[in-house]
C-alpha cells in the first residue's frame, strides 16, 4: 500500500517538472532575443555588410555552396532567435547570390527560423493555450472553432500584410493550436512576395553603398509593392467573407 501511495505521489509530482521543461526552449529564444537586442544591433547591420562586402563576395566564388550554407545558417538563427538583423540577411541574400537562389535561400532559412519558433512555442505555452480554448465553451472555444474554420487564410494574413511583425506571426499561430503544416506550408508560400522584394533590393545593393547611401527598405510600403501585397491579402481573406455571407444569409 506505501509503495502504491509513493508511485501515485511521484507521478503527480513529475507532471510540473515536465510542464517548465517544456517552456525552456521559448524561454531561451525570449532571452536571447533579448541579448541580441542589446549586443548585435551595430553588427547586423548595412555599415557591417557595406564593410565586408568585398571579403563575401571574394568568398562566394571560391567557396559558393560552403558560403551558402553558411548563410543560410545564420539567417535560420537570426530568426529563430529572433535576432536583429533579419532585413540585412534578406538584402544579404540577394547582394551575394542574385535574385532567384537569393529568394530561394530567403525562403527556406525564414521558414526553418518560423518552424523551430512555433515548436518551441507550441511546447510551452501552446500547449496549454490550445488545451484551455479546446474546453472552453465561451468566447475562448469561439475563437478556437473561428480560427479552425479559417485557419488557412488567417494564417496567410498574419504572412502578407507588412504590418504584423515576423516574430508575432510565427508565435502567436503556436499559441492558439494551428495545425503544423498549414503552419509550415501557409509560412513558405506567405513569405515569398515579401522575400523577392527584399532580395530585390539587394541585387543592387552594390551600387547603393558605392553612393555612399543605404539600402532603402521604406520600398516594401510604395504603392506599386504595398497594392500587390494588400491584394494577396484580401484574396486570402475571400472565403472567411464567403462564410460569414452565408452565414448571414441562412439567418
Amino acid at each position: 500500500m506505501t509503495e502504491t501511495r509513493t508511485n501515485t505521489e511521484t507521478a503527480m509530482a513529475a507532471p510540473p517538472k515536465r510542464s517548465l521543461a517544456r517552456h525552456l526552449p521559448l524561454v531561451a529564444i525570449l532571452v536571447a532575443a533579448a541579448l541580441g537586442f542589446l549586443t548585435l544591433r551595430d553588427y547586423l547591420s548595412f555599415e557591417t555588410l557595406a564593410e565586408n562586402r568585398e571579403a563575401l563576395l571574394a568568398l562566394r566564388d571560391s567557396h559558393y555552396a560552403l558560403i551558402a550554407g553558411g548563410f543560410v545558417l545564420a539567417y535560420v538563427v537570426i530568426v529563430a532567435f529572433s535576432l536583429p538583423g533579419a532585413a540585412v540577411a534578406s538584402v544579404t541574400g540577394g547582394f551575394l547570390f542574385g535574385l532567384a537562389a537569393g529568394t530561394v535561400f530567403n525562403v527556406v532559412a525564414a521558414t526553418a527560423g518560423a518552424i523551430l519558433i512555433f515548436l518551441a512555442a507550441r511546447a510551452g505555452l501552446g500547449r496549454a493555450l490550445a488545451a484551455r480554448m479546446e474546453a472552453s465553451e465561451g468566447t475562448l472555444g469561439k475563437i478556437k472553432t473561428g480560427l479552425r474554420e479559417h485557419e488557412v487564410s488567417v494564417l496567410f494574413l498574419l504572412r502578407l500584410v507588412p504590418a504584423v511583425p515576423f516574430f508575432v506571426a510565427n508565435l502567436l499561430p503556436a499559441l492558439v493550436g494551428v495545425r503544423f503544416w498549414n503552419f509550415v506550408w501557409t509560412t513558405a508560400l506567405g513569405i515569398v512576395p515579401g522575400a523577392l522584394v527584399f532580395t530585390s533590393i539587394g541585387v543592387g545593393v552594390g551600387e547603393v553603398f558605392d553612393r555612399g547611401e543605404k539600402p532603402d527598405l521604406s520600398l516594401l510600403w510604395a504603392p506599386h509593392v504595398l497594392g500587390p501585397l494588400l491584394g494577396l491579402a484580401a484574396l486570402a481573406a475571400l472565403p472567411m467573407v464567403i462564410r460569414a455571407l452565408r452565414g448571414k444569409k441562412e439567418l
